[in-house]
């Protein structure tokens, strides 16, 4: 005969009663749908590029962006309501989403070894130098100096929202998630005049290419953050967070802060040294 453990997971009489703190996740249709929006999504953007077809691809985007919806909408309401959220499992989400973002510092790890490669060894092609001889680069001073802050103070205001929830202050936390959200937006306005303003275009060779993909795919993970922190805002709102459980608002705020020091490792290494050339050896 097996010991039962001395704590009661679940003491709520309209819910299962559990002798475990894990959580058992029930049969979901969501694995199948997101592999086959991403199916219909790699396909349609294949499509897409070669100019056959469009609606494929937006079709594929519109089932992702349903997944999305419908997945974490599930998760959030085991957190709220079925009371399965246990400490262990909490433990397990936090290391899961610590897990993805290294995998995503990983992710950008090869951007700046594909821009370095290329700043380092210029090649006869590109004229010996870089940035190559045709290409005008941005002043950093300028637009990128702007995100630059805004950045910052969006890391401030997301941690001025946290400490917040911990002391039970919920005004201060809609105060500042609400800062943050802004924040995040008008990052992305910004990074579109930027982008309206270069006057070099992703297909200019290595170095638009490089600029393209390092600081356009950060640009999405802003745009993903802000995203993440919104819905935060709105369960914030509804009272679904405490200070002793709030697993997603953690989530989302550790996931801002990766976003805030990729773009401070972007700014100094292509945007300031890339503007400037000389203070680093090219041979």
């Amino acid at each position: 005969m097996h010991d039962k453990p001395s704590e009661h997971i679940n003491t709520d009489e309209h819910l299962p009663t559990t002798w475990h703190p894990y959580h058992l996740v029930e049969p979901s249709p969501w694995p199948m749908i997101a592999a086959l929006a991403t199916l219909v999504l790699a396909i349609g953007g294949v499509l897409f590029m070669h100019k056959i077809d469009k609606i494929v691809f937006f079709i594929g985007l519109g089932l992702l962006v349903f997944t999305f919806f419908g997945w974490w909408r599930d998760v959030i309401r085991e957190g709220n309501t079925k009371g399965v959220h246990t400490v262990a499992v909490q433990r397990g989400l936090k290391i899961g989403m610590g897990l993805f973002i290294v995998s995503e510092v990983m992710f950008f790890a090869a951007f700046f070894w594909g821009y370095f490669h290329s700043a380092l060894n210029p090649t006869e092609a590109i004229g010996g130098v870089w940035p190559p001889k045709n290409i005008v680069t941005l002043d950093p001073f300028h637009l990128p100096y702007l995100n630059t802050l805004l950045l910052l103070l969006s890391g401030t205001t997301i941690t001025w929202a946290h400490h917040a929830l911990l002391h039970g202050a919920q005004k201060d936390v809609v105060k500042g998630l609400a800062l943050t959200v802004a924040l995040g937006m008008i990052f992305t306005c910004v990074q579109g005049v930027e982008y309206h303003h270069a006057t070099f275009a992703l297909k200019d060779g290595i170095y638009p290419s490089s600029f393209y993909m390092a600081t356009g795919f950060h640009g999405v993970h802003v745009l993903i953050g802000t995203i993440f922190l919104f819905v935060c805002l709105i369960r914030t709102k509804r009272g679904e967070f405490s200070s002793t459980h709030h697993v997603g608002f953690e989530a989302a705020a550790w996931y801002w802060h990766f976003v805030d020091v990729v773009w401070l490792f972007l700014f100094i290494s292509i945007y300031w040294w890339g503007y400037h050339p000389t203070l680093m050896p090219l041979h």
